[in-house]
């Protein structure tokens, strides 16, 4: 049945080896059901809840993913994405965690239309590799600049802006051990490193006092109460922003939805790469080379994932490019995919336990997935400045303006204008000079504001 299902033999692969693939791949991505709740806690959502939110969203994503698409692609809250809900959209602009969940819901649903329709090429074909893989290696550092200030190694200071904070402060030292941790864990190149290492830092803030368990009657698979965040997006709210605020309604749905197709594509074309799923001069293809096989079903999957995962009340649910560790095993169908999924909803039994992860544990976590993020940085042209300078500036000016979207706004700006200039332009590049006027009246009206 799994080989009807799956075409396991015309992959040239195993039941017993998509096991192992997702076993792998769950391993080395299991972290976000520790650091998402942390972060979007942060928002003023309940952690608990979150945590098993994080869980039934990965799970349904997946397994999704793995029967509809039938790639070993899996699926959870993007990283980076969190953190603009949450400090950008939540903290930054104000809006309620529910109406910002209801931008979620409203970005998949685009991007559900926008494949459907085939826009979402006009935007692949409208964005250089060089400005995307900015906008990653921007949100890398973003992720680490968030971890090293939740480790107090990175604080405020009034005279140089940021300074360095107390190393000797019991959580930060916590902290800096656990970067070590989990850096030598993956320079030893063991699987699940990340999770790994939060958990024993943690374990080690036990030993030392600074970690508050929960009480033995919360600990259990029904101990995080779910309704905290099911179904409370406010899709109304979010659509009923006025004045001002519409401007940032399409802000909003425009940066979850551009990360996400981006992240998508990036991940799914590095990790199908080694699975012998590409195609050349398909109908898929852009631009920038060939397109995996059945580019469509993966992105609707991917679409009906973050709307989901608005309704059990998460950010916005990516593929994530760990998936590569499973398919390094040998992974090679959606069966690896459902694996992942089902290892999900497993630990939904120890989410409880999650309340109890101090943030300096997972600071760490955050600092090195940013630091790995930063892998994309390799496909900028840094030798043509119409390139480079563009992505330089989205590169600096997400960590430093505390935001995506304006790092996003300032490469997309500059990258137009460049292009402009250099005479480079051509009509079908309409959709980006679009993107900017939106942008520079963006600017325009938050400088008035």
């Amino acid at each position: 049945m799994l080989d009807r299902l799956f075409a396991l033999k015309a992959h040239g692969t195993s039941v017993g080896t998509e096991v192992l693939a997702g076993v792998t791949t769950f391993l080395t991505m299991a972290y976000i059901v520790v650091v998402n709740p942390l972060i979007l806690g942060d928002a003023g959502m309940p952690v608990a809840g979150v945590a098993v939110a994080t869980c039934l969203a990965a799970a349904f994503g997946s397994i999704v993913m793995g029967l509809v698409a039938n790639v070993p692609l899996a699926l959870a809250p993007g990283m980076g994405l969190n953190a603009y809900f949450t400090y950008t959209v939540v903290k930054g602009m104000g809006l309620p965690w529910e109406t910002a969940l209801g931008c979620v819901f409203l970005s998949g649903a685009a991007f559900c239309l926008l494949t459907l329709a085939g826009v979402r090429r006009l935007i692949l074909d409208a964005m250089p590799r060089s400005l995307t893989a900015a906008v990653g290696g921007g949100i890398g550092l973003f992720i680490a600049f968030i971890g090293l200030k939740s480790a107090g190694v990175i604080v405020a200071n009034p005279a140089t802006t940021v300074g360095l904070g107390d190393l000797t402060a019991p959580t930060t030292v916590l902290s800096l051990l656990g970067l070590l941790l989990i850096a030598g864990l993956q320079v030893w190149k063991v699987r699940g490193a990340v999770l790994i290492g939060i958990v024993l830092t943690a374990a080690a803030g036990g030993a030392a006092g600074l970690v508050h368990l929960p009480s033995a009657g919360a600990v259990g698979p029904h101990g995080a109460d779910l309704t905290g965040t099911l179904l409370r997006l406010d899709i109304p709210a979010a659509l009923n922003l006025k004045g001002g605020a519409a401007l940032a309604l399409v802000e909003i749905v425009f940066v979850f939805l551009f990360v996400d197709v981006f992240d998508n594509v990036g991940t799914l074309s590095a990790v199908l790469r080694h699975t012998g799923g590409m195609e050349e001069g398909g109908p898929e293809t852009s631009g920038e080379g060939p397109a995996p096989p059945r580019l469509n079903r993966i992105l609707l999957a991917d679409s009906v994932a973050t709307m989901a995962g608005a309704a059990v009340g998460v950010s916005t649910v990516t593929s994530y490019i760990e998936s590569a560790a499973g398919v390094a095993v040998g992974g090679r169908t959606g069966l690896t995919s459902v694996v992942v999924g089902l290892l999900f909803l497993a630990t939904l039994a120890v989410t409880p336990w999650i309340q109890a992860i101090p943030a300096a544990a997972t600071a760490p976590a955050l600092i090195l997935v940013g630091a790995l993020m930063m892998g994309s940085l390799s496909e900028v042209a840094w030798d043509d400045p119409a390139a480079a300078i563009p992505a330089f500036l989205t590169l600096v000016a997400i960590p430093l303006s505390y935001s995506i979207a304006n790092g996003l706004a300032i490469g997309i700006c500059a990258h137009a204008i460049l292009k402009l200039v250099g005479g480079r332009a051509r009509p079908k590049d309409w959709l980006l000079y679009v993107l900017t006027a939106l942008f520079v009246a963006r600017f325009i009206y938050l400088a008035k504001g």
